[in-house]
């Protein structure tokens, strides 16, 4: 490398540490779980992982992914429509189709992958895409990838999305896409409103529901069964890597003619390796344990009330909701920095989240209970909170 770009670099990172901005990462010498081993031998609460489940170390997922490793191996070294598609490939996207409410679904090595795969295989510039504000990065950086007409939304302002379909309305496709649950405040679309929005103007509606799936709905299903529009969305993007098992994988569920053209022109699918047997065996149970205990999900909601609660008694700054995802609001990126470093010290893992990740003063701990902790690891943590706040000092206004 040129000396000179090394330089420049190594400034540049110099400066993200000054700003408070440089990510750090802290090895964990274990398993996942509701409680870490770090590197030095420290157990402490993890309250940052998306394991909401509690089943990323689940007996049978792991049994399952030892017998794939026996029958199938241990990758493919091919692409799928080579000679990389097994009996439980398609077996893994039928039952996700049947979970979901749609016709068929299509695997791939992450969502991030799925979502960058999706946009410049059905549209071109003849076709609109309007996104909501605070869509996840994998979606914005899909659309990028397309010739498509792009409009954007203020988040969850109907009135916006609809002035935005009216722009749009010469587009051959209008393709509306949002998250179902935004990760970084936790707040749930208002998805049936949007569904009615595309219904008037004949619009497609495409949910990425990463954070909702096995977490929202009477039987795990999602955002969208929360909402009261399962089997009405048209396209749907999710993870394999959060409450299914926590491994990696993501998928495209949609009518068969939309996964029929994505097998032909969507470009991570033909040209990435195809999802590891082991991790699509094991995923097969974690469908079948969200259908078969629904105790998980409501021991779930139980422990994200807990915390929630608990930390607003405590006088923190926490965004209103019902998810799991609870942000603790904290202003300044470096407030967010230390206060997560000292709460590892109080045996606590958090991580601060800041910009650009979320806008400049809007840091934040985003925190992540899991149906596997207990009331008392709660509460623990909570003590914890509570005595670095004492010894920080209060946040300044965050909002």
């Amino acid at each position: 490398m040129s000396p000179q770009i090394d330089a420049d670099l190594l400034h540049e990172l110099e400066a993200l540490k000054a700003q408070g901005l440089y990510k750090t990462e802290r090895p964990i010498a274990g398993p996942q779980g509701p409680l870490v081993r770090l590197e030095d031998g420290r157990e402490v609460i993890n309250l940052c992982a998306n394991n909401y489940l509690g089943l990323a170390q689940h007996p049978a997922l792991l049994a399952a992914a030892h017998a794939a490793l026996e029958r199938f191996g241990y990758g493919l070294a091919s692409v799928r429509f080579i000679c990389g598609t097994q009996t439980v490939h398609r077996e893994l996207e039928k039952a996700l189709a049947s979970f979901l409410g749609t016709e068929e679904a299509i695997l791939y090595s992450s969502c991030f992958d799925a979502n960058g795969g999706v946009f410049e295989a059905l549209l071109d510039e003849r076709d609109a895409v309007i996104s909501d504000a605070l869509n996840h990065a994998s979606i914005i950086d899909g659309i990028r990838l397309t010739k498509a007409q792009r409009y954007r939304y203020a988040n969850g302002d109907l009135d916006e999305l609809e002035a935005r379909l009216r722009e749009a309305r010469g587009a051959r496709r209008r393709l509306i896409v949002t998250d179902g649950v935004f990760s970084m405040d936790g707040y749930i679309a208002r998805l049936a409103e949007i569904r009615a929005l595309a219904d008037r103007h004949d619009a497609l509606l495409m949910i990425d529901d990463s954070h909702g799936v096995g977490v929202l709905g009477a039987e795990g299903r999602g955002s969208h069964e929360a909402k009261g529009i399962l089997g009405r969305v048209d396209i749907l993007s999710g993870t394999l890597g959060k409450a299914l098992g926590g491994a990696s994988g993501g998928y495209i569920a949609a009518s068969s003619t939309v996964v029929g053209w994505l097998r032909q022109r969507s470009r991570p699918y033909l040209f990435s390796n195809t999802l590891a047997p082991p991790i699509a065996a094991a995923s097969l149970i974690a469908l079948e344990i969200v259908r078969q205990e629904p105790e998980r999900r409501a021991r779930l909601h139980e422990n994200a009330q807990r915390l929630r609660h608990g930390l607003v008694e405590r006088g923190f700054d926490v965004l209103e909701g019902t998810h799991p995802i609870v942000p603790v609001m904290m202003g300044s990126a470096e407030r967010a920095q230390r206060f997560a470093a000292r709460l590892l010290e109080e045996g606590v893992y958090a991580v601060g989240f800041f910009y650009p990740v979320v806008p400049e003063g809007r840091a934040r701990i985003r925190l992540q209970v899991s149906a596997a902790h207990d009331p008392a690891t709660l509460e623990r943590a909570l003590a914890a909170f509570a005595r670095v706040a004492a010894d920080l000092g209060p946040a300044p206004e965050a909002r």
